[in-house]
């Protein structure tokens, strides 16, 4: 089969990266960061609160429907998550004194007030999923339409939360070309779509700088338990290695970010909540561990930023 000369064509191909977005950059070359207080990690965990509708596309998006339907096996396996594994999660993070930064589907959020309450009256950071999870962002979804969709998610989660909202996950990490200028033209300040850092960088848009902040989808349960099919103890024992090796570096290299996304249908369940106790208790038993939101985060880095 011959391919049409223009598929090899691509206007930005060049040294260095093939977009405008950021520059080429070694991680390891870049002014050491310095966390508050002379922490060496700070601990970010993002539990997720998903709305999989029923009637959505099969194998539309990882953790989605993946039977005919009606696919109630899938279904309630996430709504068990919402209903019951959550508050495990929870109360895990409570016994070991770590803050969260939540990402919720705004119609997960609309639907379930009692968990958004949980959430604010910890103190809690929330985070935009976009509408739910058959709502991907994708450059099959005309512009218009999908800036639709940010600025309405993002107007019923500030409202169901009364939060500023200044963080996006977009839903399944889908993004069409446009999805960063829509979200800074929201008013989002960082988004956590990109894979290619452990550190918040600047992200150029149409609408102003946006922060990418890193997102350890490599580390998430969905990608380890769901998607690799290890146990709840292998789990454990790669997050904590992963904890311990940026634990060494940041002695080293300046301050790291150990980001742990948790999909309570997963972790929550009675086999696997031991694991994240387990993550957690060892975490919590190092001096120079800053455990944060996402926007103190952000807050610490930009105050450093300004001065470099």
């Amino acid at each position: 089969m011959t391919v049409e000369g223009s598929y090899l064509r691509y206007a930005h191909r060049r040294p260095g990266m093939d977009h405008e977005r950021y520059p080429l950059e070694n991680a390891f070359a870049r002014s050491p960061v310095r966390w508050p207080n002379g922490a060496r990690v700070a601990v970010w965990i993002m539990p997720v609160i998903e709305f999989f509708p029923l009637d959505m596309p099969l194998n539309l998006v990882p953790g989605g429907m993946t039977r005919p339907f009606p696919d109630y096996w899938n279904y309630t396996l996430r709504d068990y998550g919402n209903r019951v594994g959550v508050y495990r999660i929870l109360r895990a993070l409570d016994a070991a004194g770590f803050p969260a930064t939540v990402a919720f589907n705004a119609v997960a959020a609309e639907r379930d007030r009692f968990l958004v309450q949980q959430v604010l009256r910890r103190g809690w950071e929330v985070v935009g999923m976009g509408l739910d999870m058959a709502h991907l962002h994708s450059s099959a979804v005309p512009r218009d339409m999908e800036s639709a969709w940010v600025e309405s998610s993002l107007a019923r989660l500030r409202t169901a939360t009364g939060q500023p909202v200044r963080g996006w996950i977009s839903p399944g990490l889908s993004e069409s070309f446009v999805t960063p200028d829509l979200l800074a033209a929201a008013g989002v300040e960082y988004f956590c779509d990109w894979m290619n850092d452990e550190l918040p960088y600047r992200f150029k848009t149409e609408a102003g700088e946006l922060v990418a902040m890193p997102h350890s989808h490599e580390l998430s349960d969905l990608k380890l338990i769901g998607d690799y099919g290890h146990t709840a103890s292998q789990y454990a024992e790669q997050v904590i290695d992963s904890f311990d090796f940026l634990y060494r570096e940041a002695a080293e290299e300046g301050g790291r970010i150990l980001s742990l996304p948790l999909r309570p249908w997963l972790t929550g369940a009675p086999h696997r909540i031991a694991a994240l106790e387990r993550i957690l208790k060892h975490i919590a038993s190092r001096a120079g561990v800053w455990a944060t939101t996402g926007s103190a985060i952000l807050d610490a880095w930009r105050e450093q930023a300004r001065r470099a």
